[in-house]
């Protein structure tokens, strides 16, 4: 067992609280005695806001929700000066915008985390069609995507900012199991008690629906690629969550079930 090392009176800032992890970073932090600092910087990517919201704090826990990197220098270096300790929430998929981040932290030489997530249990961006009885349209139907729970997600981060033992680390998050994203679909549909279907698009029409998102083009075809490989190599469920945590990671059926009104 890792010693803790944060501070009671030095609280921890989650940038981007609002998030699913996010918030129950925020939930466990708070449960685990440690004082959470909620006030998250009106914009992370002005450097003075930035500044002024990390004064007094031990560690971050930092996502990126934006569709390029513009700006990450900046705040790498905002948080490199002033905390001890960074954990930065990534991406499993190559080409996105966290790869950068990651070269950032690394060559800051803050402290920091890395946890790149295999897509999170919270496939809510389906709701509206499943509630109103659509098929789920989607590109790589048959893609097994390791889809790990946010709330195992920020049991991981939470050890990484109260604990010593995890600076450098990239821990790549998964699930236990690895479902297609049709398969995950059908879940939902036995989550909810009524059968749900799964339509494959071309993937330049997803290519067309990532690119309105603002992401570069070469940012959206690495991620198509990494879908298209998925199809014929799903990669391994990991432990890391049991390692870190001591508990198992959490099913998407278990999800499923609990978060089943959301999808009616």
């Amino acid at each position: 067992m890792t010693e803790k090392r944060v501070d009671d009176a030095s609280p921890v800032l989650v940038v981007g609280a609002s998030g699913a992890v996010g918030r129950h970073v925020g939930l466990q932090l708070a449960a685990a005695g440690v004082r959470v600092r909620t006030r998250a910087p009106h914009d992370p990517l002005d450097p003075a806001s930035l500044e002024a919201a990390v004064q007094g704090t031990d560690a971050v826990l930092l996502g990126w929700p934006y569709p390029t990197a513009d700006g990450a220098a900046e705040v790498v270096g905002v948080l490199a000066r002033e905390v001890g300790r960074v954990v930065f929430l990534s991406s499993a998929v190559p080409g996105r915008p966290e790869g950068r981040v990651e070269a950032l932290l690394a060559a800051s030489g803050v402290r920091h985390t890395v946890l790149r997530a295999h897509g999170f249990a919270a496939a809510l961006r389906w709701a509206e069609d499943i509630r109103a009885g659509r098929p789920v349209r989607g590109y790589g139907g048959a893609a097994g995507l390791n889809p790990v729970d946010e709330r195992d997600i920020a049991a991981v981060a939470v050890r990484a900012l109260v604990e010593d033992g995890h600076d450098g680390a990239r821990y790549v998050l998964t699930g236990p199991e690895s479902p297609t994203q049709a398969e995950q679909v059908e879940i939902i549909g036995a989550a909810t008690g009524r059968p749900l279907s799964w339509e494959e698009i071309p993937r330049e029409t997803a290519r067309h629906r990532m690119l309105t998102t603002g992401l570069p083009p070469a940012a959206v075809d690495a991620a198509l690629d990494f879908v298209h490989a998925l199809t014929t190599a799903p990669r391994p469920a990991t432990t890391t969550v049991r390692d870190v945590t001591g508990h198992p990671a959490r099913g998407f059926r278990a999800w499923a079930k609990e978060h089943a009104s959301l999808f009616r």
